[in-house]
């Protein structure tokens, strides 16, 4: 296989800019790979599908406002690399504009002073605040909405791009298939016996970097920060059935079931072809044609039965990628 035998037409229409009027209102297509179908449902039925002794993983990783801008010039604060947050991992555009020792004010109380370059275009920036850091970010810094939403932020995505078991701030992309969720879903999921076992990896750029190779094995992704507590483990080991919300929880899930370890930093690349140590469902959006996403999806279901499912929900006019519908593999 190579990464074009991943591709598939999306009109683009179908990229959904806003996010439904209610959280749960989304479509739903359920895949019963067993029996090689799939039907329409809504993610509402979602409690319908569970059972004692499935356990329900979620990402409870926070989004922040990561975006720092100054007119034509945008700071894309990354990961914090000192303890006070006062340094970053950052993307900045325009790069060639912004070399070492120069600085951006974006108000009388945050700047950011350019202290290194790194690899693959990044940068090392030395926030400087009158206050505290986070507040600063937190008040002037921008929802990272993902480049094909082609409008810019607003207040309500503070509220809407954000899960409702959202915990530790780390996060520059939504786990977005967690969006769907509401206190009311989740308890449905507890009254049918489902286990809810949260987990933490911290979204960054590497989810969601372009393969640039169509032999896509030789990709590389970057590394992602995730942690698991001892009762969530509990949770995971002794469930009957792991179905795991997003594809980070996913990627949480195997990295911890083949390492060992707890916490640390991942870079766990899933494709067609990977054996599936603890997952055995998932929920999730529907994703970029040639992505690391489609391919961890296609490894769950088969190649061909995914691509299938895909073009069904194109036919049908299901909404696409972070704030759209999403999909339960069984």
């Amino acid at each position: 296989m190579t990464l074009s035998d991943f591709d598939y037409d999306l009109p683009e229409e179908l990229i959904a800019q806003e996010p439904p009027a209610r959280r749960d209102a989304a479509r739903m297509l359920v895949l019963h790979r067993n029996q090689q179908r799939w039907e329409d449902r809504a993610f509402r039925d979602l409690p319908e599908y569970l059972a004692p002794g499935d356990c329900l993983v979620v990402n409870e990783s926070r989004v922040f406002p990561s975006r720092l801008l100054a007119g034509r010039i945008e700071v894309m604060l990354l990961e914090p690399v000192s303890g006070d947050a006062t340094e970053w991992r950052a993307l900045v555009r325009p790069g060639k504009r912004l070399r070492v020792g120069d600085k951006v004010a974006f108000d009388g109380t945050l700047s950011a002073e350019i202290i290194a370059v790194n690899e693959r275009g990044e940068r090392m920036v030395r926030l400087i605040a009158d206050g505290d850091v986070h507040a600063a970010i937190d008040r002037l810094g921008h929802v990272p909405l993902p480049p094909y939403i082609r409008r810019a932020d607003n207040a309500e995505d503070r509220e809407r791009y954000q899960t409702v078991f959202a915990r530790e701030r780390g996060s520059v992309a939504a786990p977005t298939a967690g969006l769907h969720f509401t206190p009311e879903i989740l308890e449905a999921a507890c009254n049918a016996g489902a286990g809810i076992a949260p987990v933490s990896l911290h979204v960054g750029l590497g989810t969601f970097q372009p393969i640039d190779r169509d032999d896509f094995e030789n990709h590389q992704l970057h590394y992602e920060r995730y942690a698991v507590s001892e009762d969530s483990w509990g949770e995971i080991e002794n469930a009957r059935r792991v179905i795991a919300v997003g594809t980070t929880s996913v990627r949480t899930v195997e990295s911890v079931a083949a390492s060992g370890a707890l916490s640390g930093v991942t870079n766990l690349f899933i494709y067609p072809g990977y054996r599936f140590r603890r997952v055995n469902a998932m929920l999730t959006n529907f994703h970029l044609p040639r992505s690391s996403l489609l391919l961890l999806v296609s490894a769950l279901t088969g190649s061909d039965f995914a691509l299938a499912a895909y073009r069904h929900a194109v036919e049908q006019r299901y909404r696409f990628f972070s704030y759209g519908d999403c999909m339960l593999i069984l």
